[in-house]
């Protein structure tokens, strides 16, 4: 009989374990895992980067104007030229900071005083009466340039003019040019001024302009006028 040869122990021992897993090597053409991911980077840069552009401009504005609140309350001054209050007798507990509040489905970007209707509404510099327009949501307003052609003064929601208030008319700091009223889309049982502050460009146009935040100098107005 024939008998069977057994297999050495070394040889069984060399042969691979049931339970290993070696890595398979990658073969030519054979797409890479980090494809996708690199896709998603470049797809997360320019979103974050879109976003930036449509968003940024907003974000700054909104830190400029919580920063400039609170050098107001620290006793800081307006970055804006010194101007005149637009209504005498004010009290700095009437004053609130509504630029970035949102009226009638966009942004304030103005400041809205409270009073009497007729109460006289006064130049804040001197300057010239750019514009004089009737418009649905402002109602009587007055579009005012100061004499360097820099800023543009915006009265709005008047009663009325002025007597003898004219476009290209000179006016003085302090001069009497409307009254407070509440036209245009202002809450009848609420007279106020809507007031606003606008940085021209170099085109000049009374109709466009980068907004300014009031508050502070018409705060800092007040103030000065307090302390006489």
């Amino acid at each position: 009989m024939t008998s069977l040869t057994t297999m050495p122990r070394t040889a069984r021992a060399a042969g691979p374990s049931s339970c290993s897993h070696p890595s398979k090597p990658s073969l030519p053409g054979t797409p890479s895992r980090n494809g996708p991911t690199l896709c998603v980077c470049i797809a997360v840069l320019f979103s974050m980067l879109l976003f930036s552009i449509l968003f940024g401009s907003l974000f700054i504005s909104l830190f400029v104007s919580l920063f400039e609140s609170k050098l107001l309350a620290a006793g800081a001054t307006s970055p804006l030229p010194q101007m005149g209050p637009p209504i005498r007798g004010l009290r700095l507990a009437e004053l609130r900071d509504t630029f970035d509040e949102v009226h009638h489905g966009h942004r304030h970007e103005a400041i809205d005083i409270v009073a009497p209707r007729g109460t006289p509404v006064h130049a804040v510099v001197s300057g010239t009466i750019q514009k004089l327009f009737l418009s649905k949501a402002g109602g009587n307003t007055i579009y005012e340039f100061d004499d360097a052609g820099v800023y543009c003064y915006y009265y709005a929601h008047l009663d009325r003019y002025a007597k003898e208030l004219r476009e290209g008319m000179r006016v003085e700091r302090g001069s009497v040019i409307g009254f407070v009223g509440s036209t245009g889309n202002a809450d009848l049982r609420t007279p106020h001024l809507h007031f606003a502050i606008f940085r021209l460009g170099p085109e000049q146009k009374w109709w466009k302009g980068t907004a300014m935040n009031p508050y502070p100098a018409v705060v800092e107005a007040v103030r000065r006028e307090n302390t006489r």
